[in-house]
């Protein structure tokens, strides 16, 4: 037996269904619940938020210990089961952090307002259209940052480099004799991939937040990567269950909690000569 469905039927339907987005590739899905796989991207339905109105993020001005950063394009996939684990760990410690997955976050390029003059590139940072502003508070008032990226091509993922590329204003304080907002912080780098790069994909990263006058903990990087052999299908399952990645990233967040005790912050404030390209 057939029901025929009228077209007002429908639309009243389509009317009452939710609206969902990727947030990997923005694909719009209607329904009640999303997609098991994102029919653009492949992405898994963990990567689906009902879509609603979104708003600016914002800084509440308290101070934390650790801001989490996860680089990938995919908050719930094989970079987010380091996040979960790093985040795991501190709050067994009792150390208060904020995790951010970028791929949630409007995140616009740099202008690089420096390379018309030095003095240009002021922090706060000229664009305050999108969230990076309230990452920029919350890296001067955390005590340490871990941050988190898969290896694409031997390098940290596009939409890491684009929230780096935007730490410039804060890199450019001491470019202009002004006072550091950064010197003495920690930072935890791990890196995750299907194939070589881990180190170089590390090291780059760190370059970044040496420049502010970060100090890296020490043993304070951990990758991983499963290899060219296996079907990248297999690699969410391998590093959630690899007891060594697991044993080394929550080794890294211990090493960045003892760093951070050190209260280096303090200690080297008025000490260092920042040595900044």
């Amino acid at each position: 037996m057939f029901t025929i469905v009228s077209a007002e039927t429908k639309r009243i339907n389509l009317q009452k269904s939710k609206e969902w987005k990727c947030s990997v590739c923005g694909y719009i899905h209607r329904g009640n619940e999303p997609p098991e796989e994102c029919p653009q991207c492949s992405s898994s339905s963990k990567e689906y938020s009902e879509l609603k109105d979104k708003q600016k993020l914002k800084f509440d001005g308290e101070k934390f210990d650790v801001l989490l950063i996860n680089g990938s394009s995919h908050r719930s996939h094989n970079t987010g089961v380091l996040v979960e684990t790093a985040e795991q760990t501190l709050n067994r410690k009792g150390i208060s952090s904020r995790r951010f997955n970028l791929n949630e976050l409007d995140i616009q390029h740099c202008w690089c307002c420096y390379s018309m003059r030095d003095s240009a590139c002021t922090y706060p940072c000229r664009n305050q259209l999108d969230d990076v502003p309230a990452l920029h508070e919350m890296v001067v008032n955390s005590r340490a940052v871990i941050v988190a990226s898969p290896i694409n091509w031997n390098n940290m993922s596009a939409r890491l480099k684009d929230f780096l590329d935007r730490l410039t204003c804060l890199q450019n304080l001491y470019l202009l004799k002004k006072e550091g907002l950064t010197t003495g912080k920690v930072v935890g780098i791990l890196v995750n991939g299907h194939e070589d790069g881990g180190m170089k994909t590390a090291m780059d990263i760190f370059l970044y937040f040496q420049q502010m006058g970060f100090i890296l903990a020490p043993f304070g990087f951990a990758y991983r990567t499963h290899g060219s052999q296996y079907n990248a299908k297999t690699d969410n399952d391998f590093f959630k269950d690899d007891e060594i990645l697991k044993t080394e990233i929550e080794g890294i967040v211990i090493n960045v909690i003892e760093t951070m005790n050190q209260d280096l912050e303090t200690k080297l404030k008025d000490k260092i000569v920042p040595v900044s390209e």
